[in-house]
This record gives C-alpha cells, structure tokens and sequence, in this order.
C-alpha cells in the first residue's frame, strides 16, 4: 500500500480520497479552505497541515484542483518537498501548457509525473467509476494506473506529458457542442408541436444518437434519468462546461486549429452564464434557448 498525499478536497477531491483509505491506502488530505477540510475531517480523511507536510513523505501526490494558475503555484511548494522517484498525479482540468510545463518542473526535481483529467463528475467520484485521460511516461504510467482502478474504471494511457489534458478538452468541446445540438433538436421539436418522448425514440435509434441524448437528455421524463429529471441541478454545471469549452479554444488558438462549432458553443455558454444559469446543469442550455427568440441569437 502507498503513502498518498492529496490536495484539494473539493467536491470531488474529498470521495476520491476515501476511495483510496477504503482500499487500504495511507492516505493524508490537505486543501487551503478550511470549509472543505472541517467537511474532509467530518467525512474522517485525515488531514496533514500543508501542501509540502502532505507531500513530503508521500510514494504519492495527487492534486484535484481548480486551474491551471492554482496548479502551478500549489506544484512549486509540493515538488521541491517531494522525495525523488516519487510520482505527482494531477487530476485537475487545466491548459495543455501548463500541464507540459509541470511535467517539465517535475522532471527537474527527479519526480515523476502524469496528467490524469477525469471524467464522471461527483457521481463517478463516489462511485468510483471515474475514466482517467493521462498524460506521461509509460513507467508514471504503470505506478500510477492501481489507483486509476480504485478511484474510476477506466485510465486511459493518451501519451506523453500533456497528452490527458488534449484528450480531455477535446473530449468536452465534443460533449458541449452534441449538447447544444441535442438542446436546438428537441426546442424544435417542442415548438413544431412533436412530442418530445417521440423524437428521442427517433434519435435514440437513428443517425442523430449520441450521448447529449441517449443518456443525458435534457428533457425532463424523456430517457434515463439525467439532471432534466431533478430541476438541473449539476451533475456537471454549465460554468465548468465554459471553463472546459474556454480551455480548448486557448488551445486552438496556441495550434492554430480551426474549432468554429467549438467557438460557437464557448459563446451560446458563456451567454448562458450571463444570463445568471452558471450553476444549472449545462443541459440546461435548453432552458435558454427556449427563453429566446430566432432572432435573439441570430442578431
């Protein structure tokens, strides 16, 4: 069993962790919010008393941060506390830049390091059935895919340092793009006076099936349960969709990558955001399009 240091006990940070003391890890939490550590402590995960306290002794330190800038900072007082040939796992979602230059750090201090952005939000964190996109050396890769097993289902090996965060905001500009698609479909439906219930059996078993719709519609009673079935509220909340959405357009730009859908969507989210419903579940952007006119958005 590893001795784990784990920063960040967010929402998500915290049922990742446990998952880990459940398996038998050793495992010590820190987080700078002194709410997320009383809820850390209220759910029994010790706590050590700083970033570096948790990492220095550490086989291995996971971060499940907000972004890119936090990364950077919370990395350049946990590697130098690291003990060489030790592993950093960063599951936090942030820039393909940042997530090569903290390979670069890590490298420089003798740790090894994989970029692990995942996907399944707080149900697959409970759960356990996160999917793990990593980025890193084979070797990082190996150590660190025991507990992609116990924290998710699945760790997908996409290739060199940087290469999980590709994976993942490419796989999010698709979702926010098939979502937005999935929305206009069934507003259509609603006004040209087809059932909705209709129109998912149409494309549930047709050439319009996808994901956005199949298991997240974003019709209330149409489909499997999804966050439609419980007023919105997030399973994955339409400000993370943006954050994600904003990240892959950086992204483009830094690779010259014509993205125009993917622009397109950055734009409908963050209207959608300013309209005061970055806390609803980004399907809910079918509530916005309904509250709006052809030409509202076509203007």
């Amino acid at each position: 069993m590893s001795k784990i240091g784990f920063i960040g006990l967010g929402n998500m940070g915290i049922p990742m962790a446990l998952n880990l003391v459940n398996a038998g890890h050793d495992v010590r939490g820190f987080d700078v919010s002194s709410a997320a550590c009383e809820a850390a402590t209220a759910r029994e995960l010790p706590l050590g008393d700083s970033n570096a306290d948790v990492a220095g002794d550490a086989d291995i330190v996971i971060l499940m941060l907000p972004d890119g800038p936090i990364v950077e900072a919370v990395s350049s007082e946990v590697l130098p506390a690291m003990t060489k040939g030790s592993l950093l796992i960063d599951c936090s979602t942030i820039d393909v830049a940042t997530a090569r230059k903290l390979h670069e750090n890590a490298n420089r201090c003798g740790v090894e390091c994989l970029d692990a952005p995942v996907s399944g939000g707080v149900v697959g964190a409970e759960a356990g059935t996160l999917t793990f996109m990593v980025g890193g050396a084979d070797a990082a890769f190996a150590k660190g895919a025991p507990l992609f097993d116990i924290m998710g289902t699945r760790g997908v090996h996409c290739g060199e340092g940087g290469a999980g965060q590709a994976a993942k905001i490419c796989n999010n500009m698709l979702l926010g793009i098939s979502m937005i698609g999935a929305c206009e479909a069934f507003a259509l439906a609603d006004k040209l006076g087809l059932s909705q219930s209709a129109l998912f059996d149409v494309v549930s078993t047709s050439s319009g099936s996808c994901w956005s719709v199949n298991t997240y519609c974003p019709v209330p009673g149409v489909g499997p349960q999804s966050p439609a079935d419980n007023d919105y509220k997030p399973g994955f909340a339409a400000a993370l969709m943006l954050k994600d959405l904003g990240l892959s357009q950086q992204a483009a730009d830094d690779c010259d990558a014509p993205t125009p859908l993917g622009r397109h969507a950055t734009d409908l989210y963050a209207a959608m955001i300013e309209a005061g419903d970055g806390g609803a579940d980004f399907s809910g952007m079918i509530n916005y399009l309904q509250t709006r006119t052809r030409k509202d958005l076509t203007s």
